[in-house]
């Protein structure tokens, strides 16, 4: 679970499964309607090749993934590893209370300003505070 967080936040976090990295998935899977996984590979593989000829990468789809998969490693093993190096027991103490008390706070007034709700005994509005 830990390996799997890991691996989609960082490519979240560089963009390696958008549209230009990986080409419009979502709509080639749509116009493909795979039956089995291969029908999606062979489908994927030539769309992606198509993709990456008219970039001009010189790269094969087989190729290309395993590159992508390579620069994943990269953010991973030197990127990701030194910040965590550089994070300290403070850090994550000011981080906890800054995210349960300023941040909360902070999102109070960009609430619908005209909906009313409880936090304990005081009634919050956009407009008005009251006991």
């Amino acid at each position: 679970m830990a390996k799997e967080w890991i691996l989609n936040m960082a490519t979240n976090r560089w963009g390696l499964n958008k549209k230009n990295s990986v080409g419009p998935v979502s709509q080639w899977i749509r116009e493909c309607s795979p039956r089995t996984i291969e029908d999606w590979r062979r489908f994927y593989y030539e769309r992606l090749n198509e993709m990456l000829k008219e970039k001009g990468t010189g790269l094969s789809a087989e190729e290309y993934l395993q590159d992508l998969g390579r620069k994943l490693y990269v953010k991973i093993t030197e990127v990701i590893q030194t910040e965590i190096e550089e994070v300290r027991e403070e850090d994550c103490i000011d981080y906890i209370y800054n995210l349960v008390l300023n941040r909360t706070f902070d999102w109070i007034p960009y609430r619908n300003k005209n909906h009313i709700w409880q936090i304990g005994k005081r009634t919050w509005s956009f407009n008005q505070t009251s006991t």
